[in-house]
């Protein structure tokens, strides 16, 4: 039996994960799920920082003194996950990141997303009365979710919360130091994913080489976490069950 715990991804909470967490249980895995801070449904998110999201975290793995733990961060949540895991390194047995950003020392997620995306988010906030990033309808529809039909998708958006800002601008907490852990690090990725381009902003190969791992391969887009769910389960399951 493996104990999960799952973080998500820019405008998601820990509800995203249930139809994967579902299936781990009902394997006979543990597994629990946070949902960081400005983006709970009574949340404020103003000022709401990357390090606030990191102790979030790490207070959810504490708190229930668990060992053995195989973390896992999906998309953003790959900067919560790096974060946090050298503060929880004596804890943890793994860390997956499931098309997930890899971070590199120094730079922010605005810094490794492409232009157009930049130049969104920044207006966004701009736009916004709490410097918060919501996500638009028809690129959710279409660069994230494009393996479900559009009213589908529309109720997955329909539930999703703005972004603070910061979260995309701050520089990863702790640098890369959860690559010297002595930690296993994997990757997987859902091969439908197009929520960044193909190219030079692709998630593979670019982050799976930043920790030298040979991608495991689900199908899916970047939320098959809805779409695919039994499949994503296995892969992590089979992750686990690794020496």
């Amino acid at each position: 039996m493996a104990d999960f715990v799952l973080q998500h991804g820019a405008w998601h909470g820990g509800w995203s994960w249930q139809p994967v967490a579902a299936r781990l249980r009902a394997e006979g895995h543990r597994a629990s799920t946070v949902t960081s801070p400005g983006l709970g449904i009574d949340d404020d998110a103003r000022g709401v920082t990357l390090a606030d999201c990191v102790d979030a975290l790490v207070a959810h793995v504490e708190s229930t003194d668990r060992s053995d733990v195989t973390l896992v961060g999906h998309s953003w949540g790959g900067y919560v996950v790096a974060g946090a895991a050298p503060r929880l390194a004596s804890r943890l047995a793994r860390v997956v990141f499931w098309s997930a950003f890899v971070p590199e020392a120094g730079r922010s997620l605005h810094d490794e997303v492409p232009p157009p995306y930049q130049e969104l988010f920044a207006s966004l906030a701009a736009a916004s009365d709490d410097d918060t990033v919501a996500m638009p309808l028809e690129v959710f529809q279409d660069g994230f979710m494009g393996d479900a039909d559009p009213a589908t998708a529309a109720v997955v958006h329909s539930v999703l919360r703005p972004q603070p800002y910061r979260t995309f601008t701050d520089e990863p907490v702790g640098g890369n130091a959860y690559r010297d852990l002595g930690v296993p690090l994997h990757y997987v990725y859902s091969t439908e994913d197009v929520a960044l381009p193909p190219g030079e902003f692709a998630w593979t190969p670019r982050f799976p080489d930043r920790i030298g791992a040979t991608p495991v391969l689900v199908p899916g887009s970047h939320e098959s976490m809805f779409t695919r769910p039994a499949e994503l389960a296995a892969a992590l399951s089979g992750l686990a069950s690794r020496a």
